[in-house]
């Protein structure tokens, strides 16, 4: 319904020709295949999790850094899904972070809308760095820019590699060693209530344990 809508538009009121209507919906195609690949190899890679019994080893290095579940939150959520999100991006990290949360007792409804702010916070150098080559780069290569590089004595290159480097992947190991040492961690452990008391709408979320 909504391509359908978007192709009507796009002819009788943008005035696009049929001959780019098509090609943009081939290309569509194309990269709707990269993306659900991508998310095949995750929901692959959860499931041999599972059936493995790693799933169940993983559940339990999480829980003895921190029973804490905001200090797993940190882990899991952002620093875990930055990691996946650099090395594969396109919604892998919501597509393992939110499942494996559910495994070690999350509300799935709480697991996914965690899964989902994943996504906003890991984007700078997701997908292997294709923000940064793609987004970051064509987006501030202009000329204004380059003059102003040149006048502060350095090229687009160099300056382009300050900004990847500042995106780095030891948050994830500093942030587990001083969980360990109760490092900066509030003295209570906080926890979601007892899963009998849950409301029915925060575990109806269906994910594989």
């Amino acid at each position: 319904m909504v391509f359908a809508l978007t192709v009507l538009l796009s002819l009788t009121i943008w005035r696009v020709g049929p001959a780019r209507v098509a090609a943009s919906t081939v290309q569509g195609l194309f990269i709707t295949f990269d993306i659900l690949w991508i998310i095949f190899g995750a929901i692959l890679l959860l499931n041999t999790l599972k059936h493995s019994g790693a799933l169940s080893a993983i559940r339990t290095g999480f829980t003895n850094i921190s029973p804490d579940r905001r200090v797993q939150v940190v882990i899991i959520a952002w620093l875990f899904g930055s990691f996946i999100e650099g090395s594969a991006g396109f919604g892998t990290p919501a597509a393992i972070a939110a499942p494996l949360m559910v495994a070690l007792g999350f509300p799935a409804l709480a697991a996914v809308m965690i899964g989902m702010m994943i996504q906003s916070t890991a984007v700078t150098f997701g997908a292997c760095g294709t923000p940064i080559l793609i987004g970051v780069k064509d987006g501030l290569q202009n000329p204004e820019v380059m003059a102003q590089l040149k006048a502060a004595g350095t090229g687009f290159d160099s300056y382009l590699q300050t900004i990847t480097a500042h995106s780095a992947l030891f948050g994830v190991a500093l942030v587990i060693f001083a969980a360990k040492k109760n490092f900066l961690l509030p003295k209570d452990h906080w926890d979601f209530s007892p899963k009998s008391e849950w409301d029915p709408n925060m575990s109806t979320i269906q994910v594989p344990l």
